[in-house]
């Protein structure tokens, strides 16, 4: 798909404008349309430009960009405005906490151009005495540095599974297939993918991999044999298809997803019972005679053990689970009743409380919760006091009429630096459901943010707490924070924690999903949505729960209507 092209475009339009001191607004539309751009499900290239003006913060100046590119290639005004800056600015721009202001000087009293040029003079201490930059500046140049570095050759699930599900649509329809399978650390649903792994079976393996090496995805192909072809897509990301025998497959698909250390696992216990596991089958070693392979299933069957799920499979405890008949019932998609994280166009959404009422019908929930921003939050346009309680008012009357879905009425609250609240307590009691952030003062330290979080939870009001860890995957690091502390203190004052479904944040990360189950502290998996095909990324959420071994019953949103509301009003005592 052309999507993530076109929104990387936009946002170094909007990092080329930053650089210039362009209008604020201006910036802004261009990184919104970005990432509206990049989130959506349907390729730009089949969108027309009627259509895309549906799209949120899509006028009609920008479709025609959008067009422009797809049908030439090449976008005139993006190719003007390169010409305006030194190229290196742009690319210092990546380094999380360094602003257009910041780089502009470095580039111009330093002649700094790229990051390997940044990291050295910030190792010798030759940033701090410029205007604005002392010790601790460098000291998180460095950070962003060594982020970027942990990040280089891996890409957030957000982008590649779009590409990969795009791939096996387009093999479904042209190539002879019979099963097909994403296999790998993408099957496992790990927040970050190095490559794409695909599995398949087929009547003529020659033919198949003819039309996967012409794919319109691909960019370039790495190699192209009878069983296994290797090829790098338009976003630089390997994709390798496999094609196995039908009775194979399972063994193959097993295999091929993984963990390494989840497969050590299996292969010495196999070892141990006389047999040999591979990616053809599972074998007796003394007499070669093949036991099982067609299904993955058998696989865990013969090592006498209950199947795990993909998601499992990091050599976590799920061995000795399995052997022990403990595997937890994963929570699944259908077992979600509502959204508890929504913003609507009274804060920085972009629709109307009926638009949201008709998205969340399509998807059978039973709620939502509307959860605008606090008026802390000016940039993205928060609710005074007076337009939370009006909305609140709406909300009370509309669910009157209401059939179908009810909608409860809420905000997101920030934490404010001092750890005090944004609304006070005679507001936040008329509320249905209080979520609490953070939105500012990332750098603060660790007992700082800790205390903050701390001083939220134990406001009684307050449900749940919201993307706790602050981190964009990719972009910026989680803010330092005592989680076991803060676990500890949701658990006593009864606060959900949230798993943030955005596929930049997936926060609460899958290890704290488990620690947080471990401790018995709620969690709810919200999206977080302004736009309405966001509700989409809950499947992200899911992914990350379920590799945090986390069930139903340890999910706030797979209350019923009259459960939630009964479990909001009683949780907090």
């Amino acid at each position: 798909m052309k999507n993530q092209e076109v929104a990387k475009i936009f946002n170094d339009i909007a990092d080329i404008l930053e650089i210039k001191g362009d209008n604020p607004f201006r910036i802004r539309a261009y990184r919104r349309a970005a990432q509206n751009i990049d989130g959506l499900a349907k390729d730009v290239a089949e969108i027309s430009a009627e259509e895309l003006q549906k799209i949120p913060g899509i006028g009609a100046d920008l479709a025609g960009k959008v067009h422009e590119y797809v049908d030439t290639g090449s976008l005139k005004f993006y190719d003007d405005l390169k010409k305006e800056v030194p190229s290196g600015l742009v690319n210092l721009l990546s380094v999380p906490g360094l602003g257009p202001k910041t780089a502009k000087l470095l580039f111009d009293k330093l002649h700094i151009k790229d990051i390997d040029d940044l990291e050295k003079h910030a190792r010798e201490g030759k940033l701090k005495g410029l205007p604005g930059i002392q010790a601790k500046t460098e000291e998180n140049i460095l950070k962003g540095i060594e982020m970027i570095k942990r990040h280089t050759g891996r890409f957030p699930i957000g982008r590649v599974l779009p590409l990969a599900e795009g791939i096996l649509e387009k093999l479904k329809g042209k190539a002879p297939v019979n099963k097909l399978s994403i296999a790998g650390s993408l099957r496992r649903w790990k927040e970050t993918i190095k490559d794409i792994d695909i599995l398949a079976t087929s009547k003529d393996p020659h033919k198949m991999m003819d039309v996967f090496v012409h794919l319109p995805q691909v960019k370039e192909t790495l190699m192209k044999g009878p069983t296994k072809s290797s090829v790098v897509t338009t976003e630089g990301i390997q994709v390798d298809l496999r094609v196995v025998s039908e009775d194979s497959f399972g063994a193959a698909l097993a295999y091929f997803t993984g963990s390494k250390e989840h497969n050590i696992r299996l292969r010495e216990m196999a070892v141990r019972k006389g047999l040999k596991i591979n990616e053809y089958g599972i074998f007796d070693v003394k007499t070669e005679k093949k036991l099982g392979g067609e299904h993955e299933g058998d696989v865990y069957k013969i090592l006498e053990m209950q199947y795990i799920p993909p998601e499992m499979r990091e050599d976590t405890g799920e061995v000795e689970a399995a052997l022990k008949g403990e595997i937890p019932m994963l929570v699944e998609l259908k077992d979600l009743k509502g959204d508890l994280h929504v913003h609507t166009n009274y804060s920085d959404g972009s629709h109307d409380v009926q638009e949201l009422i008709a998205a969340a019908k399509e998807r059978g929930y039973e709620y939502l919760a509307i959860t605008d921003h606090s008026k802390g939050l000016g940039i993205a346009r928060g609710l005074s006091i007076e337009q939370v309680l009006e909305q609140n008012k709406r909300i009370k009357e509309l669910n009157k009429k209401l059939k179908g879905v009810k909608l409860l009425s809420g905000t997101e609250m920030d934490i404010r630096s001092d750890g005090t609240l944004d609304y006070p307590d005679e507001v936040l009691k008329q509320l249905d459901i209080v979520i609490a952030s953070i939105h500012s003062g990332f750098r603060q330290s660790k007992e700082q943010i800790t205390k903050r979080l701390v001083s939220a939870m134990k406001n009684p009001y307050v449900s749940i707490i919201a993307h706790p860890t602050g981190r964009l995957i990719g972009a910026r690091d989680a803010y330092e924070l005592d989680m076991e502390t803060v676990l500890k203190t949701a658990k006593e004052t009864g606060t959900a924690i949230e798993i943030n479904a955005y596929p930049l944040r997936l926060d609460l990360s899958d290890m704290y999903v488990k620690k947080a189950k471990g401790m018995g502290v709620a969690l709810a998996i919200n999206t977080d949505t302004h736009v309405t095909f966001q509700f989409d990324f809950i499947t992200y959420g899911i992914g990350t729960a379920r590799r945090g071994w986390a069930e139903k019953k340890d999910i706030l949103n797979t209350l019923s209507y009259s459960q939630l509301m009964k479990k909001l009003k009683s949780a907090k005592g």
